[in-house]
């Protein structure tokens, strides 16, 4: 992106994040996305009213900015890595059965029962897509987002199993779902018959190869950082391995999100006890903190504007509301899937089902493997499906799941109100 674009990104953020802390007092990522979708949709209805080229100037900005490379060759290294860096490795083990079978099993039950619905319901109301379309669909909503996710959990105080599965799975889960969309698009697009076999080897690949990536470019990052007492030293080095290591990653074949979640676990476990000093534990908190409040509430304010590039008419419209319900339903199922498998093993808090299913934030990353499908016949109803299911899980779902926790677990004491700083 050129100065000028991200000079009126960061404006325009700032002014969005101003308003929402002074009048709306709602999070700051619900809050920036809310006044993007209200300004966006003054935008169209003024360009409806006949306002010369409201519309279509605002539109023609936005078409400038590649939001599929935005987030996912940009924004997704640092927020992932910070929210790997916050999660703690021992309330995570303690829940890797449940995280493991969500980011997995979960994900293809999800994939295929919205694939399933998707297919035979658009194809009764008299708008088919072709199977594979309707497993893309699938395989780009069902992961949760782990950038909403994360963002809405820093506000509540639920039980810690519960809130490792809900930030274990979506940090997780986001990789897996990218991986498999690629597979797919990759057979939905390629000339060439891609196999079983094949798509079995090239997200195995990609997975596997991105733990082992991220293993080895968090171990050297931790060496080098028990090398010196610094903290600017010691940040830079963390920032290079967010922004190398994602680079890196992506550029030799392997599942950079996982990759880089990894690293951040290490650096934000391992390295932050062993290797630094409590000064630059210190240091490194703010400066991601700050890192992610900003690149959140870009990232919020870019998925608001991109209501002005959703096609509307009155099918697309149709589809749209067949995906939210249909979305929930597979994410009960899978998640119920998933408890039931489980239960026999250990013990899950009351309303566990419940809380992740309402959790199961869809936010940017859906959005930007959405835009990435190309113009082929079905993409314009994915895209306006993607967008009225990310729209639905972070404006009503995300103001929500305070209440469906109280409701849900009626003996839980929750922190007191978030308030319009809070992420």
């Amino acid at each position: 992106m050129s100065f000028d674009i991200i000079a009126i990104l960061i404006t325009i953020t700032a002014i969005f994040s101003f308003l929402n802390v002074r009048y709306f007092k709602l999070p700051s990522t619900i809050g920036v996305l809310a006044i993007a979708l209200i300004f966006s949709a003054l935008v169209i209805v003024a360009g409806k009213a006949g306002v010369p080229s409201a519309d279509i100037a605002a539109a023609g900005f936005l078409r400038h900015i590649d939001f599929n490379r935005v987030l996912l060759h940009g924004l997704l290294a640092y927020l992932l890595f910070a929210g790997g860096l916050n999660l703690k490795i021992p309330q995570l083990s303690d829940q890797k059965g449940a995280i493991a079978l969500l980011s997995t099993l979960g994900v293809a039950i999800s994939t295929l029962v919205v694939a399933g619905g998707t297919w035979l319901v658009l194809g009764l109301v008299g708008m088919p897509i072709p199977p594979v379309a309707a497993l893309l669909f699938g395989a780009l909503i069902s992961p949760t987002d782990p950038i909403a996710v994360l963002a809405i959990l820093r506000t509540l105080a639920i039980p810690s199993g519960i809130q490792a599965q809900i930030g274990g799975e979506s940090i997780f889960n986001d990789g897996v779902g990218a991986v498999v969309f690629m597979v797919l698009l990759q057979i939905a697009t390629s000339p060439v018959h891609v196999g079983a076999l094949e798509a079995v080897k090239l997200l195995a690949t990609e997975a596997v190869g991105g733990i082992v990536f991220g293993l080895a470019a968090g171990l050297l990052t931790y060496w080098l950082l028990v090398q010196v007492d610094n903290y600017k030293v010691e940040i830079l080095l963390t920032l290079g391995l967010a922004s190398g290591g994602y680079a890196l990653a992506d550029r030799i074949g392997v599942s950079a999100p996982i990759a880089i979640v990894v690293a951040g676990l290490l650096i934000g476990n391992e390295g932050r006890e062993k290797a630094m000093s409590d000064e630059t534990r210190s240091h490194l908190d703010v400066f991601w903190e700050v890192v992610d409040e900003i690149l959140n509430a870009i990232l919020f304010l870019l998925i608001g504007a991109e209501l002005l590039l959703v096609p509307l008419n009155s099918g697309y419209g149709i589809a749209a509301l067949v995906a939210v319900p249909l979305v929930l339903i597979a994410r009960l199922v899978s998640v119920a899937t998933v408890v039931l498998i489980l239960s026999p093993f250990r013990k899950f808090e009351h309303g566990t089902i419940a809380v992740l299913t309402w959790s199961g934030l869809r936010g940017g990353i859906s959005v930007a493997l959405a835009l990435s499908v190309p113009y082929l016949a079905y993409r314009n109803s994915i895209i306006a499906m993607t967008y009225a299911v990310v729209i639905f899980s972070i404006i009503v779902q995300g103001l929500t799941i305070r209440s469906v926790i109280l409701r849900t677990i009626p003996s839980l004491q929750l922190a007191s109100e978030p308030t319009a700083t809070s992420p």
